[in-house]
């Protein structure tokens, strides 16, 4: 069986680790996949059984999004650097893969070519060809010196890569509104589709998942992906839990994400226990079933949130995260809020009255739905397939 190596670096949310895993699910049947973590461990996600997955020493992103951080704090960043360039270098050698895929770089995580540009001349000037990939979503983030960024991008790309996989659907955003020189890329470049979470047939629910999800009272979920940004919406809906409770009879299920702050959730929890219309928790493997279960999601605009919207069809109120000057999320919810499939929040909405009155105008309201290629899955499987194996594919 041919060998896979995935590389996949998340820094603030988990929102990359997330799209990475449905691809690997769906490169499994073909590849001996091993998977490389180089952000923080969520001990509570679920890798499938099958692969062998390598956690770097997690590295993280400080608040500012400006500098690179140690998780473990025993050891200084220089230190956790070289340990993992190496590291790398031992698992290329080791494994010998056919294929390696790299999630978003060189289109981001510019700050880890000191591991990655060591791996990449090292399988370059292997002498088992091994073909090259970057795996890209949809939008990519803009930088504040554009025209230096895309030559730095194209010149990385027409050095080292293989092939480019844009994990989108280009009839609805076509990479070009966020990347101008996509015909300078000289290699092989395919629109995969959206890559999309699929249901569980049988989800292992815990019996609180179960109360809820089976409970003939209407749902509001909030969730914001990681949880290290966002905490401004939980505040928000936290404050408004009486003004619900008068006036529309929804249970609310707020989701923190694994990486909101421990005292932030201890505030939010202390400040709803006595209130019996809303609830606090960290983390579930199950967030599909409960936006399923729901009569409305509001949510932060993140790829693999946004997609699990469109694909349940359900009520959403998103908040594009605007940190670092990012326009990823607000170009991706401003499309979908003009073709009145959610509805786009802004950080001048949360104020309880006005919040609360949208959420309940919102609920009355059916939203519209739009076709878009979501075999992202199922497509990148078959070209990276075609790459390796030289199949033909339609």
């Amino acid at each position: 069986m041919k060998k896979l190596l995935f590389y996949c670096q998340h820094i603030l949310g988990m929102g990359h680790l997330v799209r990475s895993m449905e691809i690997v699910r769906g490169l499994m049947q073909d590849f001996q996949v091993c998977f490389i973590n180089g952000g923080q461990v969520i001990q509570e996600f679920e890798f499938p059984s099958g692969i062998e997955v390598v956690n770097l020493p997690a590295i993280k992103t400080d608040s500012e999004f400006k500098q690179l951080e140690v998780v473990d704090t025993s050891l200084s960043l220089a230190e956790v650097q070289e340990f993992r360039k190496n590291k790398l270098l031992k698992i290329a050698d080791e494994f010998q893969p056919d294929v390696l895929m790299i999630e978003l770089f060189p289109f981001g995580r510019g700050k880890f070519s000191f591991e990655l540009i060591p791996l990449l001349e090292k399988l370059r000037a292997s002498e088992k060809p091994v073909k090259i990939v970057s795996s890209l979503r949809d939008i990519v983030v803009t930088k504040t010196n554009q025209e230096k960024y895309e030559e730095k991008v194209c010149r990385l790309m027409n050095q080292y890569f293989d092939m480019l996989l844009i994990h989108g659907d280009q009839n609805f955003v076509p990479l070009d509104e966020s990347f101008e020189r996509i015909n300078d890329i000289e290699c092989e470049t395919k629109y995969t589709g959206y890559v999309v979470q699929k249901p569980q047939v049988n989800p292992e629910l815990t019996k609180e998942d179960k109360d809820i999800i089976d409970s003939e009272r209407p749902l509001v979920l909030v969730s914001i992906g990681g949880g290290r940004f966002g905490h401004e919406l939980i505040d928000c809906i936290v404050a408004s839990a009486d003004i619900f409770e008068e006036k529309i009879p929804h249970q609310i299920q707020i989701f923190t994400g694994p990486f909101a702050p421990q005292e932030k959730i201890q505030e939010w929890q202390s400040l709803t226990e006595n209130k019996s219309n809303i609830r606090v928790n960290r983390y579930t493997r199950n967030l599909l079933s409960y936006m399923q279960k729901a009569d409305l999601s509001i949510s932060m605009s993140g790829y693999n949130t946004t997609l699990n919207v469109m694909t349940t069809g359900v009520r959403a109120m998103i908040l594009p995260f605007k940190g670092n000057d990012d326009q990823e999320q607000r170009i991706r919810a401003s499309k979908l809020d003009n073709l009145g499939v959610v509805k786009m929040l802004d950080e001048s909405d949360l104020q309880p009255e006005i919040f609360a009155k949208q959420v309940i105008d919102y609920l009355a309201t059916e939203p519209n739905t739009i076709k878009f290629d979501a075999n992202g899955v199922e497509n990148t499987a078959a070209l990276i397939s075609n790459l390796v194996f030289k199949q033909k594919v339609a």
